[in-house]
């Protein structure tokens, strides 16, 4: 971290640096960093969404966080929570490992009890961040016609183009598995999986409606497109997809189902667009067929994991504007990582079926 320019975590509508801890002597796992967040302008009002009692020893504030991220307000050794206690002038209760349950914050001022509310804030979003996907929205694409064409566009990449550098069969999507992510989610217990479900519902209710019209979406994939810049090194390939009619209200669903659950917290924003695409060829399939980027279009930069590229140039020039078929989109749906459904695909956490025949 650059201490000149620390990172700027905006939580509730403030914003707050994320200042390194100077004073560790120890040596720490990246994991166990303590970080706390320091108010760019301090304030003693809170959001809605949490309330400072008054009881007869002081005041009480408590906080849902899930269990997973217990560990980082803990710290290592225990220094983050007594770093906390001792400046907020709090007492702050966090349940046993594997336990669910609110974080309670005590104290004898509520000035106290909210800095040390703020900071646990800012602790869970930082660390938040830092964990891998574990949801992800998404329209299903894998109706039969897609499939089928799907699986006659893999069929002569292999025909045509095999003896290109890296090309093979272990980089082809699962046509079971066809899908447009809209964004990806960290829900790390039932009750953010149930808040997501229920946001869900809410977009129905506030936009998906009126933008669908009260039909499904007609849209197609046709055409191929890469995601880094040589189309001699690829690593992604997919399809795109857009509405038959040329308008843009799949686009329009997309970029506001990522505003609404971003404005949650439950997804962080890192377009100012949805890239609607399917992916259809990917080399970390290549070791892992159940691999999902959390951002395809991060894939071909380096570091973020030793992959070995292909010559994509002929099937760009070959099958550019390959038609893999027409959707009918009906429903969005909140699908878990790594998992498979009776159908083959991913398996839901909660479907919203929105438009009618």
């Amino acid at each position: 971290m650059e201490v000149l320019r620390p990172q700027l975590i905006k939580i509730e509508g403030r914003v707050y640096r994320k200042n390194f801890m100077q004073e560790q002597t120890y040596q720490q796992e990246d994991e166990d960093e303590d970080y706390y967040g320091e108010p760019m302008e301090y304030s003693e009002e809170l959001s809605d969404s949490c309330v400072v009692e008054q009881t007869e020893r002081g005041f009480q504030c408590a906080v849902a966080v899930p269990s997973a991220l217990f560990k980082y307000i803990i710290g290592k050794k225990g220094e983050t929570r007594k770093k906390l206690e001792m400046e907020t002038r709090t007492s702050i209760n966090i349940p046993k490992p594997g336990m669910e349950g609110e974080i309670v914050i005590t104290g004898q001022q509520r000035g106290g009890v909210i800095s040390a509310k703020t900071r646990i804030d800012v602790l869970v979003e930082s660390f938040r961040r830092k964990q891998p996907f574990t949801h992800f929205i998404s329209f299903s694409l894998n109706q039969p016609e897609v499939q089928e064409g799907f699986l006659k566009f893999q069929e002569k990449v292999l025909e045509k183009c095999s003896m290109d550098r890296g090309v093979s069969s272990c980089l082809f999507q699962n046509p079971a598995k066809l899908h447009l992510t809209i964004g990806t989610l960290v829900l790390l217990n039932d009750q953010e999986i149930q808040w997501a479900c229920e946001l869900l519902k809410q977009c129905k209710e506030e936009f998906i409606n009126k933008i669908a019209g009260g039909k499904p979406l007609l849209a197609e994939m046709v055409g191929i497109e890469y995601m880094n810049d040589d189309p001699g090194m690829m690593d992604v390939l997919y399809a795109k997809v857009h509405m038959k009619d040329g308008s843009d209200r799949l686009q329009l669903i997309a970029d506001q189902l990522v505003e609404r659950f971003v404005l949650s917290g439950l997804m962080i924003k890192e377009w100012d667009r949805v890239k609607l695409h399917a992916t259809v060829m990917n080399t970390l399939f290549r070791k892992d067929p159940t691999a999902e980027d959390r951002n395809n279009a991060l894939a071909g930069k380096s570091g973020l994991r030793e992959r070995e590229s292909f010559d994509g140039r002929n099937i760009l020039k070959l099958f550019e504007n390959f038609s893999f078929g027409e959707l009918c989109l009906n429903s969005i749906h909140i699908s878990q990582r790594f998992s498979t459904d009776s159908s083959g695909y991913y398996a839901s956490s909660g479907s919203l079926f929105y438009l009618t025949a």
